[in-house]
């Protein structure tokens, strides 16, 4: 299993030229935030990521491709836990 740490930089690096911020909860979630071209203000927005869910690359990627497709067609801003976003991490 990767550290938060690499976990983070694969995340946000997947975002580039925009700016993305993933913070960790107190509880092992994940919240990823990407910024557009005003860089104080985020366009999207999604939390409650679990983290132990991300045991594979597959699952990553998995996070990484809803993630995207959901910031291109403008998906609101709800807990991931409803989207499931690494449920394919097998």
């Amino acid at each position: 299993m990767l550290s938060t740490l690499e976990l983070r930089n694969i995340i946000e690096s997947s975002f580039l030229p925009q700016r993305c911020q993933c913070t960790q909860s107190a509880d092992q979630k994940l919240t990823v935030r990407v910024f557009g071209a005003s860089a104080d203000r985020s366009d999207f927005t999604v939390t409650g990521i679990n983290l132990r869910e991300l045991n594979s690359s597959r699952a990553i990627s998995n996070l990484i491709a809803g993630l995207r497709k959901d910031l291109s067609s403008g998906q609101v801003s709800q807990p991931a836990q409803q989207r499931r976003y690494a449920a394919a991490s097998a």
